[in-house]
């Protein structure tokens, strides 16, 4: 049978194309089945717990007397069913709901509706969405450092392995990887913003305002959240670039004369990234759900923040909704991941 120039079989790389596409749709599939499963034990877990929702309404910080509880109660319709609660739930998101506190004015939410907050009665979504960029930018910023940093460190200290280098990298990495980012977070800020002033104090500044001024705010915990996360890449590169320098493919590649920078990058590189992308996909999912100790550090209102508060004072609708962003996020992670295998490594096979 006929091959093309390149060696691939006519068709093959549509069949290839055609084969990726099965596998994202059963991914898809899947992933909304884990999506609504984590939904129904999320909201068992929070509405139909032992605790009354409708205590923590007050505005004045103490609980409701109980007649107010219980008008509360009866016209959020927490003393239905659960299943008929969860259904109003779900209609929410897809169709917007009314919520009537006794007798307040109704409060309007459009769709999708993830329910009122039982402090500020403003809608969950608003509060989300104004967390949301903050945790992105951290966690955005961050990554590019961390990978970027931590990669590069890894494959080079495994091409020089037992240089200086390589034992400079890999004792720098065990040092960043003791630290804890409430310690080097207030250390970075003593040496750079109170008693130096060359940066500024972290705060979030949309970057569709002042594109220089979100990057000087969200330096320090790019910086204080990449060199932590930094370290465990490194190690993780370098020991899979050692490991795969010695494979049997790259030794031929060697073997046919091909240039060491084209054999460590087109060859070695490429087999030594994939796990380096299971890991990145699953921590940059679980960031994405809020990374509460470094918006704490560097006080920044973040997804993490708000859960923080809202566990704090039980406001329930802010937690159930943190925890499906948390979930959607680590879902789509994990199947970008899986996409990204096989488009980095064509020896993956795309089944199941």
């Amino acid at each position: 049978m006929l091959a093309t120039a390149t060696g691939v079989k006519p068709g093959a790389r549509t069949w290839r194309w055609a084969a990726v596409l099965r596998f994202a749709v059963r991914r898809l599939l899947l992933a909304a089945l884990t999506l609504v499963a984590i939904s129904v034990a999320t909201f068992a877990l929070f509405f139909a717990g032992p605790k009354n929702p409708a205590a923590t309404m007050c505005f004045n910080g103490t609980i409701c007397p109980a007649e107010i509880q219980e008008r509360i109660h009866r016209s959020l319709g927490l003393d239905r069913p659960i299943v008929e609660q969860y259904a109003d739930y779900m209609n929410g998101i897809v169709a917007g709901r009314t919520f009537a506190y006794g007798d307040t004015p109704p409060i309007e939410c459009p769709a999708p509706c993830f329910g009122v907050s039982f402090r500020t009665r403003e809608p969950v979504l608003d509060i989300l969405a104004r967390a949301l960029p903050v945790t992105l930018s951290v966690v955005v910023g961050g990554a590019v450092f961390y990978l970027a940093v931590g990669t590069a460190l890894g494959m080079i200290s495994a091409i020089r392995q037992g240089t200086l280098f390589d034992k400079v990298s890999v004792g720098l990495s065990l040092s960043f990887a003791s630290m804890q980012i409430y310690f080097l977070g207030p250390l970075l800020m003593i040496l750079f913003v109170w008693n130096s002033n060359l940066l500024p104090r972290p705060r979030y500044v949309s970057p569709a305002e002042d594109v220089l001024g979100w990057m000087g705010g969200m330096l320090l915990p790019w910086v204080t959240l990449g060199l932590i996360n930094s370290a465990q890449y490194a190690r993780l590169a370098r020991s899979q670039m050692v490991e795969t320098l010695s494979e049997d493919f790259v030794r031929t590649a060697r073997a046919k004369g091909l240039s060491s920078w084209s054999v460590q990058l087109r060859h070695a590189f490429r087999a030594a990234v994939t796990p380096l992308v299971t890991v990145a996909g699953v921590d940059i999912g679980v960031q994405l759900g809020g990374v509460v100790i470094t918006e704490t550090t560097f006080s920044l209102l973040g997804i993490g923040q708000q859960s923080v508060r809202a566990v704090q004072t039980m406001n329930l609708p802010i937690i159930m909704a943190a925890v499906l962003l948390g979930a959607v996020f680590i879902v789509v992670a994990n199947l970008v991941v899986d996409l990204l295998y096989a488009t980095i490594d064509p020896r993956v096979r795309l089944s199941g």
